[in-house]
């Protein structure tokens, strides 16, 4: 990988979209807690620093601390918001207890520097701060100011830092990306080398350094964008050493694994094995309720297939040969949720983090673990993948079966999926496939709604839509779908699939909602 720019994480809500933002300008990132060792920051040899900010004030007990030595090494350092105070005080500037606090939108008042230069004299800014800069560290120029922030950003060039008050890495601060690209670029001189075309190629060569000249790996294919991805990149590493298992666990979507064995195979010549388990995994989720427990059970009961799977797939590889790695599309949201990620809380676990079981025998190879979605989906253009698979809205590893509230049968897996078919060719036919981030449909299995049909009464299920937009899965709002479509969905829906007579719409952004229901 190229020198990291680092995100020092202050407890920032925003730390993982700043290392997003970084990424837009094509430099690596990495998010790290500020609690990382001095020692741990060198060895990763960074390129830039970028100190989040955080809900804290400097001034209260137990407030996260600058160490002072980052300051020292010799590398180009951004401060946002509370790193942006940190930042001042430990070089000798002043943060003030002004208690004129500033929240949501803010005018600014550019007073000049490079970084803001030629975007106007006032900028609309997202401010979310009760302490202020009074004081700007000796040589720093103050270059904007708001009323509640008298020093709302700075710089100074000699030195390669600057920072900000406000948060140039929401959209909310509609000139913040120009900043931070002018900080980078400019600023700190670094060359934007991190592209499609060599991210493919560090991730092939790290592959083949993991697996090594003989290894043999196996990757579970869910029909996924990123499993798909993260296989075509390890084919492209190891060739023929690499076996793709498919597993029909029951939990697909229709037509699922027929799309699967033409689309993926064709594209990248793989070797394609499916198994066929669907009585195992309905056998695990019997009586199973907490979504929790159904993830953990589902994930699991993949290692175990997967194990079942080596038996057939050693039975054409030489004599003496193992598989001792599984390959998995693990993105870096997956992690952050997962509690993987500095500072975060265990959201919920997804199947291939926190729901493995802890007697996993494989070793795991995750070329996509450090990626968004949309850095996934151009590595795939990158390798040649075709726009059906690489396109693909986003489909959960565990399937349909933490898309129905309540105990999985194959009863309700069946109207399910006959809803969620219906979905989507409407979406498709009124050509919302590249406007919709992804459209879950949920089955309230355990809620049941008095209804009328025919002239009779019917005490059916209701099931959920939840269109939501997004760029990573960090965030997302939900999709205004045109009421003319949602009202064919509704219809085909109450008409074709006998067991729901209810079809409502999830208007919840993320946050406070995650974008699956369990």
């Amino acid at each position: 990988m190229p020198r990291p720019v680092l995100v020092v994480d202050f407890g920032a809500q925003y730390a993982q979209l700043i290392a997003r933002r970084v990424r837009e300008v094509n430099l690596y990132s990495e998010v790290i807690p500020h609690t990382m060792d001095i020692a741990e920051v060198r060895a990763k040899n960074p390129a830039a620093l970028v100190l989040s900010g955080g809900p804290s004030s400097v001034y209260a007990d137990g407030a996260p601390a600058l160490h002072e030595e980052l300051l020292q090494l010799g590398v180009p350092v951004f401060g946002i918001c509370y790193g942006f105070q940190a930042m001042t005080q430990a070089l000798g500037g002043t943060v003030a207890q002004t208690g004129q606090r500033e929240y949501g939108r803010t005018s600014m008042d550019v007073r000049g520097g490079h970084l803001h230069e030629g975007l106007g004299d006032v900028h609309q800014v997202w401010m979310s701060h009760g302490d202020a800069v009074s004081g700007a560290p000796e040589g720093f120029e103050v270059t904007a100011t708001t009323p509640g922030a008298p020093v709302a950003a700075f710089e100074c060039e000699g030195k390669k830092m600057a920072g900000v008050q406000y948060h140039p890495e929401v959209l909310h601060s509609p000139h913040g990306q120009a900043v931070l690209r002018r900080f980078l670029l400019d600023f700190a001189g670094l060359e934007p080398t991190w592209t499609p075309g060599n991210i493919a190629e560090q991730l092939i060569e790290q592959v083949r350094e993991q697996v090594g000249p003989e290894g043999r790996a196996i990757c579970g294919l869910s029909g996924g964008v990123d499993s798909a991805v993260a296989a075509a990149l390890v084919q492209r590493a190891i060739g023929d050493r690499l076996t793709c298992v498919f597993v029909d666990h029951g939990l697909l979507r229709a037509g699922e694994r027929e799309q699967v064995e033409q689309d993926f195979v064709s594209a990248t010549g793989a070797n394609l094995v499916t198994v066929h388990e669907h009585e195992a995994f309905l056998s695990k989720l019997a009586g199973v309720m907490d979504p929790e427990a159904k993830r953990k059970a589902i994930g699991a009961e993949f290692i175990r297939s997967f194990e079942r799977a080596v038996a057939g797939v050693l039975e054409s590889a030489p004599e003496g040969a193992t598989v001792d790695y599984l390959v998995q599309g693990t993105l870096y949201p997956d992690v952050v949720e997962s509690g993987g990620g500095s500072g975060t809380a265990n959201i919920k676990s997804h199947h291939n983090v926190g729901g493995l079981p802890d007697d996993v025998e494989f070793k795991l190879v995750e070329p996509l673990r450090l990626l968004f979605k949309d850095e996934v989906r151009a590595v795939g253009r990158e390798l040649g993948l075709p726009k059906e698979i690489v396109g693909r809205q986003p489909f959960p590893g565990p399937g349909l079966g933490i898309r129905i509230i309540g105990e999985v049968t194959e009863e309700r897996l069946q109207t399910l999926r006959a809803a969620d078919a219906i979905v989507r060719e409407e979406l498709t036919a009124a050509g919302l496939d590249d406007t919709i981030w992804q459209c879950p449909v949920v089955l309230l299995a355990d809620v049941r709604s008095v209804g009328v049909q025919g002239d009779g009464r019917t005490y059916g299920h209701p099931v959920v839509l939840r269109p939501v937009s997004s760029e990573d899965a960090m965030t997302a709002d939900w999709t205004r779908v045109p009421y003319d479509v949602l009202e064919r969905i509704s219809t085909r829906i109450t008409n074709e699939v006998q067991e729901v007579n209810r079809v409502v719409l999830d208007v919840t952004s993320k946050p406070p909602g995650t974008i699956e229901w369990e």
